[in-house]
């Protein structure tokens, strides 16, 4: 058990949203639970007590009400709220608590000045921006495709879009022509909404070329907006392509007009955008997303749990390409305004984003362990570079954060905010464990699963286990699970996804050790499991021992099984500081911390040095595609090279896979 490092106030229950919604339980449905655990097996349990619940607490405003909650509960396929009517951007531009000039988005970057849009203004840009998409013929079921940043824009264009029935799908403009393609060409879009290029730190990234190529690709396309977003003037870089014809801008686009803003209504299950998996082997699934579960597991969960509501500012350092954006974006659907970030976050320096909490008076801080983790390396104190008083929570997902960035949170952030770690997936578009108000927080661990998913840890014998490392499984049905995946029509890769190995049953594809106290420790992936002498190891605690020292910038350990029935090798990839060759007295340290750690078992066979370790755009290790191509698969066949940041990182591990027979090669180039 880890150190306790907060407990909730004695007035929680008084002060927070989820203690509003535990009193009107008890008002209004007769409901009265002693403790969170009673709450969250009654909400797993009875499904339509729960989610009903969730529906009227938070007055879900609908065109046609439901008449039931779950007219099928089997998994895949579980129907929701049949006979519902409704829209996702009604729903969140009713911004509950907030008044017409309360600001409501708050945007930073490093390509322009800082924007303020209040309630009353951000409604008047999707009246204005949904009626230029019906000028362009956009209606229910098209798609609506933005290569644009997390800014200002993006955000209008998903609740203009998605107030029509329209499709919304959105890629970050990091992303390179094949990436974006690769995602597109499946759901066929007929406008593209693109900026010019961004600002990363203090480089100008021209992305007209990019552009051109995209819409070249894509033949759906009927009408292309241009963002004048990296030089509004239009004057870009000598020698860059100019704008083609057959495009308008967004002044064109957002246009006056009186037209006034009207939501169509459709049913709980019908689309709302679309995101993709990694696309690490192969194409990126299209994974479609409803109207209807999207809004009720946003409400549940950033109100309920994040205990957001009018007052807050809610951040999360994300991209249009990760799932945290449409998460975040659903904040004022919950009455909490919310702030955008577009830019690189460790320029100049790693305090940049505490700084922008201070002058955002930012209340909710959400970011990944990695970065955390990054701050803590460098040995950065943000309470000391900002004025952080402001902050009530912080959130942290993307990767497992282990005790050390937990205790680093406490001393050198704030030691009375509520730190919450969570996991969950593009795949739910939310966490499935986190945290929650009235949950101690406890060193390296996830308090909480969350209400509404049942998730349990299950043995290799398909058996739930409490208090050892299991399979995550899901065993009850979310409104949030996907729709489906896009061009999909009997549902064969759906069901291939997620319920291969246990029918009818979700498997997430992540190791969890849940305790009896229902508290959460993810391990990492379970396909990339380290299995040593029938010991199931997980990569996270590897990397939080290796990437601690000083020597190490980043790690990928992978195990490559003996098909002989014996131990196999456990092989061990390094990134050390610039300047530092790894050499036997390094390898030496870096066993004897794991073995000092962790365990024997967690010595690995070889250390190796490479330059960089593979990661997707969205910064995830690359560790099965890099196992594979360390058994011989070829690189076009274990990875899709264009989901990845650095795909020229996988040719050290083809090189090494050449090399396997040559001894002491201690450098992988």
């Amino acid at each position: 058990m880890g150190d306790v490092l907060w407990t909730p106030p004695v007035d929680v229950l008084q002060r927070s949203r989820i203690g509003e919604y535990l009193r009107w339980l008890r008002v209004r449905r007769g409901l009265e639970f002693r403790n969170y655990d009673e709450l969250w097996r009654w909400s797993v349990t009875d499904l339509p007590a729960f989610w009903g619940s969730v529906w009227d607490f938070f007055e879900v405003v609908a065109h046609t009400p439901p008449t039931g909650v779950l007219a099928d509960a089997t998994m895949p396929g579980a129907r929701w709220f049949p006979g519902a009517t409704l829209n996702y951007a009604e729903n969140v531009l009713r911004m509950p608590g907030l008044a017409d000039d309360d600001p409501v988005v708050l945007a930073y970057g490093q390509t322009r000045a800082p924007q303020t849009l209040t309630a009353a203004q951000l409604r008047e840009q999707v009246r204005r921006v949904a009626a230029g998409l019906r000028r362009l013929g956009v209606g229910s079921g098209d798609r609506v495709a933005a290569y644009a940043p997390n800014i200002p824009e993006t955000f209008v264009l998903l609740l203009a879009t998605t107030s029509l029935g329209a499709i919304f799908s959105s890629c970050a403009p990091e992303f390179g022509t094949r990436s974006v393609t690769d995602r597109w060409q499946q759901i066929e879009p007929t406008v593209l909404v693109a900026v010019d290029g961004y600002r990363y730190g203090d480089k100008a990234v021209d992305r007209r070329a990019e552009v051109a190529a995209i819409r070249a690709a894509l033949p759906s396309l009927r009408h292309t907006v241009t963002i004048p977003y990296l030089d509004p003037a239009g004057g870009l870089p000598d020698g860059a392509p100019a704008a083609s014809e057959g495009t308008i801008g967004w002044a064109d686009l957002a246009a006056d007009t009186d037209e006034p803003l009207t939501f169509t209504p459709v049913p709980f299950d019908h689309p709302l955008y679309v995101l993709y998996s990694s696309g690490t082997t192969g194409l990126p699934k299209p994974i479609v997303h409803g109207h209807g579960g999207i809004l009720l597991e946003h409400l549940k969960m950033l109100a309920l749990h994040h205990d957001l509501g009018p007052g807050d500012r809610f951040f999360w350092f994300t991209t249009t390409g990760w799932m945290m954006w449409n998460f975040l974006v659903s904040g004022p659907a919950v009455g909490a305004a919310i702030v955008l970030f577009d830019g690189n976050p460790g320029h100049p320096d790693l305090g940049a984003l505490w700084r922008l909490a201070q002058d955002s008076g930012t209340t909710y801080f959400g970011t990944s362990a990695p970065f955390l983790l990054a701050c803590r390396k460098a040995g950065l104190v943000p309470k000391d570079v900002a004025d952080l008083s402001a902050l009530r929570g912080l959130g942290s997902t993307g990767a497992p954060l282990p005790a050390e960035g937990f205790t680093w949170v406490y001393g050198n952030v704030s030691d009375t905010l509520q730190l919450q770690s969570l996991s969950g997936g593009t795949d739910v578009c939310t966490g499935f464990v986190g945290g929650v108000p009235t949950l101690p927080v406890y060193a390296g661990e996830i308090a909480c699963r969350a209400l509404g998913a049942k998730v349990e840890a299950r043995s290799a014998d398909g058996s739930p286990v409490v208090g050892e490392l299991g399979e995550l499984v899901i065993t009850a049905p979310m409104p949030s699970m996907p729709v489906g995946f896009w061009n999909d029509p009997d549902g064969s890769r759906y069901r291939e996804a997620y319920f291969d190995l246990y029918p009818g049953v979700w498997r997430h594809g992540d190791w969890i050790t849940i305790n009896e106290r229902g508290g959460c420790v993810i391990t990492g992936r379970s396909d990339a499991t380290l299995n040593r002498g029938g010991v199931r190891l997980g990569t996270a605690e590897f990397y939080s021992v290796v990437e601690g020292m000083d020597e190490v910038v980043d790690s990928v350990v992978v195990h490559l099984e003996d098909d002989e029935g014996g131990a196999g090798e456990l092989l061990l990839f390094v990134v050390l500081a610039e300047g530092l060759e790894l050499d036997d007295d390094l390898r030496k340290k870096i066993a004897r911390e794991l073995r000092t750690a962790l365990s024997p078992r967690h010595v690995p066979d070889e250390i190796h040095q490479v330059r960089a370790v593979p990661r997707t755009l969205s910064a995830k290790k690359l560790e099965v595609p890099v196992k594979k191509i360390l058994t011989g698969v070829p690189v076009e066949s274990a990875a899709a090279t264009g989901a990845l940041a650095n795909p020229e990182s996988l040719t050290a591990f083809t090189t090494y896979a050449q090399r396997r027979a040559t001894a002491g090669d201690s450098t992988v180039d």
